[in-house]
């Protein structure tokens, strides 16, 4: 099994684009090269290249090629295509059955060849999301500019040029050459093997492996960190940007002046993330520690003492800008920014952000009441919650959107739970983001979030397909989980339409805001099926039930689910699952089969004792479930089991006496009746 090494190495790749492309690597070649049958793959990517090892069949098998191709009558000129196509002369053809058959011999093709025929048309429409071009006289384009390509095959160069017609693919061929890091160990050096190019590249100061130089960033930052007591602020996606910007990363701890120490712990946060790539510490305590690390690119002869020095440095300035909107912003007060906000536009059909927030207010009002929260300071907090999008540290760094306004409004001494809702109106922000816990802070998360969607809804903008411009499914899963994880009882549906009542009166009708339950019910059951839960159950519970009382139709949902843990539970679904297709096969025939069954009718006694028992449970379930006692509905229907059996096992449904079969019918649309009350039982898969 020969071993294939193909290196792209280049000048420095954007860390947002290395893995994909190294993924893309592995996909466009395995498929190029299925032909080799490729295998063991492991892509690898750094700033400055990305590549991939695998190993493929020696060659690629040859064969007999048999096409038919024109009638024997056919016109000189069809033969004549038909040869042209193939490369091939009359004598390569024989007449079979009225008509002219190609038989070749394929040869086998020596995987050198193969590789060195897909690799310069697959480096050409390499799919970069930005490519640039260079130089003079070529169209070839990368990311950035390509230096060299390696391409070993079982130890030996697979010969082969992007040169293409007039374009010259400046000038590069395929060899074994690749480079180490740039600083530390500039030059070139040759390599025969994966294993020959990671000992050198490791030994040349360059760790090609992402995973290994995550490992590196993550382990070594936690243990300076550990060292002084301290710990590192979560931060993956800081760890995938700094591995993708370093090919030799080295860990070091700087320190931060006591003078800034002053300032809000998100905004050290976010200016060391965003301007440095720094990552924050923290003191045991929780608090902001006056420490911070880095990860340089090169192991400093000094140890780090310059490199460190220099980055505090850097740093200094950074807070000192920070430090200067901080204390600016809060020369004015975020009421007297309310005003501002009727010039900043929030959507060209939905007028500006001051109207937003006129709705906002609204909202909060309406929704206090529901969530026990005081409608004063929920109307307060929703007044100014988005009053901080004027201030310079926001105009700064967007992402303390709402954290700025909540120090503002502590600072311009509003009530704590007002600034701690205008803090946490945008929660939450993601997935492992928390959600709101107090009634303020709740009832402002949830007014911004839906007045978000009945708005977009309202104008069309709804998502389609992978597209969201507006990030209205996290904003249907934030109110999601605002509801569950707060057990929030609210008929959605309504709060919807009150949301659409503080739109401009021509958009308060709009046919797509009638779709907006249904958008947030699909999004409730994506959460679940991520969950693992059963989303087919909460499926069957909202078929024809207008209910949007989140937690209603979970509570009812989950009863189902522990019901159908049991073996009765699953015999009953079974069960009715039977008599809703039977009823379903005879209601086509000469349904509906429906009202009140006649009981002289009953020939078995079977057929009485199951409608006695419907005669018990029915009222049972129905008072059940008006009173939300979703666990005793669930053993009420779980005790017709042994009669359903009997039923099914002793009575034809469909007997001769049509009067007797109708009557039949109408039992069984009794219990499909009591079930509708349920769930419809068709959904649940099982």
């Amino acid at each position: 099994m020969p071993e294939l090494l193909i290196e792209l190495f280049s000048e420095e790749i954007p860390a947002r684009m290395q893995a994909r492309a190294a993924a893309d690597l592995e996909r466009l070649v395995c498929e190029a090269l299925s032909p080799l049958n490729p295998r063991n793959t492991t892509a690898f990517a750094s700033p400055r290249r990305i590549a991939l090892s695998l190993t493929v069949d020696a060659t690629v098998p040859g064969g007999t090629v048999n096409e038919r191709g024109p009638r024997e009558s056919a016109p000189e000129k069809a033969l004549a295509g038909f040869m042209r196509k193939h490369g091939v002369d009359r004598d390569a053809l024989v007449a079979e059955n009225g008509f002219w058959v190609m038989h070749r011999e394929i040869a086998p093709i020596p995987a050198a060849q193969q590789v060195a025929s897909v690799l310069p048309g697959l480096l050409r429409r390499f799919p970069w999301p930005k490519s640039m071009r260079w130089g003079v006289g070529s169209a070839f384009t990368w990311v950035r500019p390509l230096r060299r390509i390696v391409c070993i095959l079982d130890g030996a160069v697979v010969d082969f040029t992007l040169a293409e017609g007039e374009d010259n693919g400046h000038g590069l061929k395929a060899g074994n050459l690749t480079e180490g890091h740039r600083f530390t160990a500039p030059g070139a050096f040759a390599v025969s093997s994966t294993k020959e190019w990671l000992d050198g590249l490791r030994a040349h100061q360059v760790e090609p492996d992402a995973a290994a130089r995550r490992t590196i960033i993550a382990e070594g930052v936690a243990r300076l960190a550990a060292e002084e007591g301290l710990s590192v602020v979560t931060d993956p996606g800081l760890i995938d940007e700094v591995a993708g910007l370093t090919e030799w990363p080295v860990p070091f701890l700087g320190q931060i002046d006591d003078e800034f120490m002053t300032l809000p712990p998100e905004v050290m946060q976010v200016s060391m993330r965003v301007n440095q790539r720094y990552f924050a510490l923290r003191n045991t305590d929780g608090s902001a520690a006056p420490r911070f690390a880095f990860v340089a690119n090169l192991l400093p002869r000094d140890g780090g003492a310059l490199t460190i020095a220099g980055n505090e440095r850097v740093l200094r300035a950074r807070f000192a800008d920070a430090r200067h909107f901080w204390d600016l912003d809060r020369a004015r007060t975020l009421e007297s920014r309310v005003p501002a906000l009727d010039r900043i536009v929030f959507h060209a059909s939905l007028g500006s952000q001051g109207a937003r927030v006129q709705r906002i207010v609204r909202l909060a009002g309406l929704l206090a009441p529901l969530t026990g929260a005081d409608t004063a300071q929920a109307e307060r907090a929703a007044l100014l919650c988005k009053a901080d999008l004027t201030t310079g540290m926001v105009g700064e760094f967007p992402e303390l959107q709402g954290i700025m306004g909540g120090y503002y409004a502590r600072h311009d001494g509003e009530a704590d739970a007002v600034a701690d809702a205008i803090g946490a109106h945008y929660m939450p922000r993601g997935p492992q983001d928390d959600v709101p816990r107090a009634p303020v802070s709740v009832t402002v998360a949830l007014a911004d979030k839906i007045d978000m969607l009945a708005a977009f809804f309202a104008v069309g903008e709804k998502p389609g397909g992978s597209g969201d411009p507006y990030a209205l499914r996290r904003a249907a899963l934030g109110v999601i989980r605002i509801i569950r994880e707060n057990g929030l009882r609210l008929d959605l549906a309504k709060v919807f339409w009150e949301a659409a009542q503080g739109l401009p009166e021509a958009l308060r009708l709009a046919p797509d805001l009638d779709v907006l339950p249904e958008f947030v019910a699909d999004r409730l059951r994506v959460q679940l099926r991520g969950e693992g839960a059963r989303h087919d159950i909460l499926a069957a519970v909202s078929v024809g039930n207008t209910d949007t009382d989140i937690v209603r139709l979970l509570a009812r949902a989950k009863a189902i689910a522990d019901m159908l843990e049991t073996e009765d539970g699953r015999n009953m679904l079974a069960a009715t699952k039977r008599a809703a297709n039977i009823l379903r096969i005879e209601d086509r025939k000469d349904g509906p089969h429906e009202g009140t069954p006649n009981p002289a009718l009953y020939t078995q006694a079977e057929e009485k004792v199951l409608a006695e028992q419907l005669q018990k449970t029915i009222p049972a379930v129905e008072q059940a479930i008006a009173q939300e006692r979703y666990e005793d509905a669930m053993r009420d229907v779980a005790t017709l089991r042994p009669a359903l059996d009997q039923f099914f096992d002793k009575v034809t449904v469909n007997d001769t006496d049509p009067a007797v079969r109708a009557n039949r019918l109408r039992l069984l649309s009794e219990l499909c009746r009591m079930t509708v009350l349920i769930a419809d039982f068709s959904q649940i898969e099982g």
